[in-house]
């Protein structure tokens, strides 16, 4: 979870070419060419924070080497390993710091000023940063911790799959997991604020979905009641007409590719964790 304006302006189309004399269908062809053309620059510039974060993965070794001295990395390292032994406890600490720091470069990628990762034990983890300038922006920085973790779990798997070793498979499915499930489209999770950005009265299909997801998962009652009193005030607000004023720029094309980025995601995940899940025991590996 994490609680922009781009580092350029809006994409601006090439000017047009002086007028051949040619058959009208060349010409029809290459006006719809054009046009996906000038579709795909946009995305890839809307974008760049993202691709910047996957192209970079050097850059999140480091984050964690700085946030391993945090005190609050360190209690929730202390806590997850007394709790779930020391091979899952640090899996899930270092799939935490990935999460959050890709939320952490994203800020940085759109020139906003952001915190290193705050961590919660049993919680999770959250990164504080500045208010994104556009709907747009904000949901590509909350959409950068999903794909990161998408990306640590992809890897994993192809080590686990090179290896042989069922150690890898699980930390695949760890990282899978705990990232498809902070894609539920309600607040305070990164899918509900992508959500928001696409259309706010999709929420109220994420509450269905987090009630769901929490009995099937046998999840304590106090963190359904936590997570709700998190989410709730925001989704109340939206619900009575607080309109966020950054939706008065949000085209149908920004919702457009902030929903096909975060379907893709969510398939993607969906597949690492069906895989990683094949692989391993019905009895556990860990």
């Amino acid at each position: 979870m994490h609680h922009g304006d781009p580092a350029e302006g809006d994409y601006l189309p090439p000017s047009s070419e002086p007028p051949r004399l040619g058959p009208a269908p060349r010409k029809r062809r290459g006006g719809l060419l054009g046009s996906l053309g000038a579709a795909v620059a946009l995305a890839l510039t809307k974008l760049k924070a993202l691709l910047l974060i996957l192209a970079q993965f050097k850059f999140l070794a480091i984050g964690l080497k700085v946030i391993a001295g945090s005190w609050t990395f360190l209690l929730s390292l202390v806590f997850y390993v007394a709790f779930f032994g020391w091979r899952i406890g640090i899996v899930l600490i270092l799939v935490l710091a990935a999460h959050e720091l890709g939320h952490y470069y994203a800020y940085r990628a759109h020139g906003l000023t952001a915190r290193l990762p705050v961590f919660i034990p049993f919680f999770g983890a959250y990164t504080a940063g500045a208010i994104a300038p556009d709907l747009e922006s904000d949901a590509y920085i909350a959409l950068a911790g999903p794909i990161v973790g998408l990306g640590l779990a992809a890897a994993c798997y192809a080590i686990g799959v090179y290896s042989g070793d069922r150690f890898w498979f699980a930390c695949a499915d760890i990282s899978a997991f705990l990232n498809l499930f902070n894609m539920l489209p309600m607040l305070p999770f990164d899918g509900g604020r992508v959500i928001g950005a696409i259309w706010p009265p999709l929420w109220i299909a994420g509450i269905v979905f987090f009630v769901a997801a929490s009995i099937w998962l046998h999840v304590p009652l106090i963190f359904v009641l936590l997570i709700a009193l998190l989410g709730l005030p925001s989704m109340i607000a939206a619900f009575r007409g607080r309109v966020d004023p950054r939706a008065a720029s949000m085209t149908l094309g920004a919702r457009i590719r902030v929903g096909a980025w975060y379907t893709a995601a969510l398939i993607a995940l969906a597949v690492v964790l069906g895989q990683a899940q094949h692989a391993l025991p019905s009895h556990g590996v860990l």
